[in-house]
């Protein structure tokens, strides 16, 4: 009884998140209800285990990766004269490890101070490179996976992306935190501060500090890392919310060394390392998940649980619009048409946009303009485009061998039937009013 009970809840409450109408609710419930959905979403994405998995695959990169990315960091701010401040954020970022993570972080920075990028040599250097760049690589496909994008950059242009990324991100952190230093140090801000509102202000300022460092570093990682166009409103919402995760992560995960005297007894001097690996999994993990949010906070219509399950006829009814509303971009009579606002227009989740799109330009019904971003255009003249081209582009196919005879023959009665019923009928035709 109580199961049947359950199972009638749970239907219940899949109805109201996913089958209320959004557009029919106020907008503070309507806000509510969309995140209640992406927080589904996230959820049924952190069960299925790729999240996990992806996390756990970071932190084996990380490891791989870490000494070398610090001693490109360390000979660049070295250069800029504020090397000294690498130990310190070392130590802000292992804060969740205690004591352990001030010890590690002072082995790093030996590590790297004995590396010496000055005497690497050419092949060295080259080395050290393309292991930063091919850590980061992975770090994209990570994000292209929770963005449903299969294409990565092209080969020049992710070098100097990742390039800039690895040399000119922790110039800009130390470079911000170097004047936030030398301004809080003046005379004058200090008098300032003196003042009881504005020293409460500045003491609830420096606590939300660290959260604030964190969620724009975040931030900005969403929207410069997926090989796709992210919204600056939706960084923003992954950012801020994936900074709390942190934080909270922080938190709990501080609590939890102080509490493992068991695993030190235990593992001894090796228990620095598990501390760390777990802490490198909880982070990425924390940083995907973020990713996931941005993705669904800008395409709604992905959180849906039947949202990559596209039946043929509604394959065949999106491609039909898709071409009509190219036709009509065409035309000059709707604004111009890009896959991007195709996709928020008829609430389509990007990766089943690209899909049809793809389908309909290997055949030759659409083309891709060379603006950035790209628009869709018709692939030639509307009259010249058959409906029931659009149609069999992303429904037809070759049939597989082996069918016999007497099924073929149905389906070509079936496809005899959409001909005869279109009548002939082309894109230009669609387009009429």
């Amino acid at each position: 009884m109580n199961q049947g009970r359950l199972s009638v809840l749970k239907q219940r409450l899949r109805r109201r998140l996913w089958e209320t109408d959004i557009q029919t609710l106020p907008r503070g419930k309507a806000r509510w209800l969309k995140t209640a959905r992406i927080a589904a979403a996230v959820a049924r994405d952190l069960a299925a285990g790729q999240l996990s998995l992806r996390a756990t695959s970071l932190v084996y990169t990380t490891l791989l990766s870490l000494v070398p990315l610090l001693a490109l960091a360390f000979s660049l701010l070295k250069a800029f004269g504020v090397h000294n401040q690498l130990e310190p954020a070392l130590v802000s970022l292992l804060e969740p490890l205690g004591e352990k993570g001030v010890e590690l972080a002072g082995q790093l920075v030996q590590f790297v101070e004995n590396i010496g990028v000055g005497v690497l040599g050419a092949a060295g250097l080259a080395m050290l490179i393309y292991t930063v760049v091919s850590t980061i690589q992975k770090i994209e496909g990570a994000f292209n996976f929770i963005w449903r994008v299969s294409k990565l950059r092209p080969l020049l242009q992710r070098i100097s992306g990742y390039l800039s990324v690895v040399l000119l991100g922790p110039l800009l952190v130390f470079v911000a935190m170097s004047v936030t230093a030398t301004v809080m140090s003046h005379a004058l801000v200090r008098e300032l501060l003196s003042v009881a509102p504005l020293g409460g202000l500045y003491a609830v300022f420096s606590k939300l500090l660290p959260w604030l460092l964190v969620s724009g570093a975040f931030t900005v990682t969403y929207l410069i890392i997926p090989n796709t166009r992210v919204r600056l409103s939706s960084a923003v919402v992954g950012g801020v919310v994936a900074g709390l995760l942190w934080q909270i992560a922080s938190w709990g995960f501080t609590a939890f060394v102080v509490g493992s005297t068991k695993y030190t007894a235990i593992y001894s001097s090796f228990a620095i390392v598990i501390l760390f690996l777990i802490w490198l999994y909880i982070s990425w993990l924390v940083l995907l998940l973020g990713a996931s949010i941005v993705f669904y906070h800008q395409n709604p219509a992905a959180a849906h649980p039947a949202a990559r399950r596209l039946g043929t006829r509604s394959r065949e009814a999106l491609a039909l619009e898709i071409m009509r509303r190219v036709g009509l971009a065409h035309r000059g009579e709707t604004p111009l048409c890009t896959p991007q606002r195709i996709a928020t227009a008829l609430q389509l989740p990007p990766e089943q946009m690209a899909d049809i799109v793809d389908q309909l330009t290997q055949h030759g019904l659409l083309l891709h303009s060379d603006d950035d971003p790209p628009r869709l255009l018709p692939g030639r003249e509307p009259q010249r485009i058959p409906l029931k081209a659009i149609i069999d582009a992303v429904a037809g196919g070759e049939l597989v061998p082996g069918i016999p005879p007497v099924t073929l023959g149905v389906m070509q009665r079936l496809d005899d039937g959409v001909e005869q019923g279109l009548g002939g009928q082309t894109l230009a035709d669609l387009l009429a009013p």
